[in-house]
């Protein structure tokens, strides 16, 4: 008996938008928050992992990973924020994790981190593509 025939995707679709939508941005949230919380840590370790101008940095990393990050979650220009998501998890991949300059211990942590960026870079970009489903402020 196959049991995806008898399992509904177009109810359930929404549903399951709404678990990824949640799934892909709660890392932003989780380590977004304490960026906020200790914004001259933030800015200090911007500049020790050679981010162009710190405090901008930190700006922007900041409010891609608290608010936008919660917009995402409640499907509030979902299509748009997650193109600009891709750009800022490839560009923090780029800028935060560049494993081929680096040498010894540090190597293997950030070509993972580097990697990881770059599969939830894809996320956002199915994002992009399906949209939020209706349990989201876009269907509203």
């Amino acid at each position: 008996m196959n049991t995806l025939r008898y399992f509904d995707f177009g109810t359930s679709r929404s549903l399951m938008l709404l678990i990824a939508r949640i799934a892909l941005v709660v890392l932003f949230i989780i380590f977004g928050y304490p960026k906020m919380l200790g914004f001259e840590g933030t800015v200090q370790y911007m500049a020790s992992s050679g981010a162009p101008v710190p405090t901008l940095s930190a700006i922007i990393a900041i409010i891609m990973e608290v608010p936008v990050a919660i917009l995402i979650v409640l499907g509030f220009f979902t299509r748009p924020l997650a193109v600009i998501f891709i750009f800022y998890t490839l560009g923090t991949a780029v800028i935060g994790h560049h494993y081929w300059d680096m040498t010894g211990d540090a190597v293997v942590p950030n070509m993972i981190n580097f990697w990881k960026n770059v599969s939830i870079a894809g996320g956002f970009l199915l994002l992009a593509m399906t949209g939020p489903g209706a349990i989201s402020l876009d269907r509203r």
